[in-house]
């Protein structure tokens, strides 16, 4: 039985008042890539649906469905007729989970390698070598420092450690 967890559904919708306006009309699902992809398992109507309910359990600790399956096209965003900023309260969830320790396990992967190499995911030796033959510019990460100064004072490197729960 879902729950309405009414400090959360004030939050979510603190966060970004454009909630409100949603009417559910299914426009965000029917032009998402990642539904037509899943063949309706990613939803973002439903997301939106248990976020202006409140169902805090089904959002973050079920993640049904789930929200990091958004690739933040926009599309949603665009395309919805009462302006609703989607992706924006998409990443308040995922922002929640993260704090739950809620994460796919390739996503604290990618955040390691931004932590060691400067870059999600480190190109291959063949890859440079490729393109150095097709004379394309060569490819620069963010500083390393930088990043760490970051993830540091953003406790973003504690919370790797930990799968993104309570360090």
């Amino acid at each position: 039985m879902n729950v309405i967890d009414f400090e959360f559904r004030k939050e979510v919708l603190q966060h970004n008042a454009s909630l409100s306006y949603c009417f559910q009309c299914s426009t965000c699902s029917s032009a998402c890539p990642m539904a037509l992809l899943t063949n309706g398992k990613y939803n973002p109507r439903k997301i939106i649906e248990e976020a202006i309910l409140g169902f805090h359990e089904k959002l973050i600790e079920q993640q049904d469905p789930s929200p990091w399956l958004c690739s933040t096209c926009q599309k949603c965003v665009e395309l919805c007729p009462q302006k609703v900023e989607l992706t924006e309260i998409f990443t308040l969830i995922k922002n929640k989970c993260f704090e739950k320790g809620r994460v796919p396990e390739a996503f604290i992967a990618q955040g390691k390698a931004i932590l060691d190499n400067g870059i999600a995911i480190p190109y291959s030796k063949s890859i440079l070598s490729r393109r150095e033959k097709l004379g394309l510019p060569v490819i620069t990460n963010a500083p390393l420092d930088e990043l760490k100064k970051i993830f540091h004072r953003t406790q973003f490197d504690k919370k790797l450690a930990t799968g993104g729960g309570e360090s």
